[in-house]
């Protein structure tokens, strides 16, 4: 995954994702999303988090290029996805944008390292590059010793490692982790948490989808969707002692400025 040079001046840190005005509206004139302006950039931890219906699944595709936006622009890595055809779309996905979902999507009957191997399929990687880079992941999420185990060997929260080798594994510039704690109880989704936070200490740009609060507020920035817009952008204190943010980071800015953030 792509690392941010660590320089003095922040304003080199360079924008994974720019939405700008962005609306998503549905036949019966359903608007998901309403004029969305958004940036990442590179370096990044931040929580994405609303109640159900907000919007936020439907920003989550928008990023993610499983859907193109009714009106607004959209870059990913410096990619304008209205100038995309599908194909080339795709291929853009598949090279800049890893997922972790909530279930796992792991493909049953196959081991560990062959699940995440599944997920560089069209890398245009030889088979046994796929294999090396499968565990090379799988070592980096602690899995090391499981890596010949079939999903129902396995427990919740290392399933959700193995959803997250696989979606490291191609190094794509940004990772989106939708629910990544959904379905865990509360020591593996804490542990699954930790591990984001290692990533991204690592350098990878993480952005995680929720509607839990507490862990929206855990990370150092926190973008509250409701009714399909943005109302508010906040930057926390790092969460632990001794974690500084990465020298590559921007300078916090305040609340959003034109929706001051509300309290939850």
């Amino acid at each position: 995954m792509t690392t941010a040079p660590h320089t003095p001046d922040a304003r080199c840190a360079r924008p994974v994702v720019e939405l700008t005005g962005v609306t998503k509206e549905y036949p019966g004139g359903v608007k998901a999303l309403r004029g969305v302006d958004l940036t990442v950039l590179d370096g990044e931890l931040l929580g994405i988090v609303g109640p159900s219906g907000s919007g936020k699944s439907t920003l989550l595709h928008i990023v993610g290029t499983l859907d193109r936006p009714t009106a607004g622009r959209v870059a990913i890595a410096g990619h304008d996805v209205a100038a995309l055809s599908d194909r080339a779309l795709s291929a853009l996905r598949s090279r800049h944008v890893g997922f972790v979902f909530q279930s796992f999507h792991l493909v049953p009957g196959i081991s560990a390292r062959a699940n995440v191997a599944e997920g560089l399929l069209y890398s245009g990687l030889s088979r046994a590059e796929r294999g090396r880079r499968a565990a090379a992941a799988l070592e980096r999420v602690g899995l090391g010793d499981r890596m010949e185990h079939r999903p129902h060997e396995l427990s919740g929260g290392q399933k959700q490692r193995v959803a997250i080798a696989r979606a490291v594994a191609g190094e794509p510039d940004l990772l989106l982790a939708d629910e990544p704690t959904g379905a865990l109880d509360t020591a593996s989704g804490r542990s699954v948490m930790e591990l984001l936070r290692e990533l991204n200490g690592d350098g990878a740009t993480i952005a995680v989808i929720t509607h839990d609060q507490e862990i929206a507020a855990s990370l150092p920035r926190s973008v509250r969707i409701r009714d399909g817009e943005i109302v508010s952008d906040a930057w926390h204190p790092y969460p632990r002692p001794g974690n500084p943010p990465p020298p590559h980071l921007p300078p916090r800015p305040g609340p959003h400025p034109e929706r001051p953030e509300e309290a939850p």
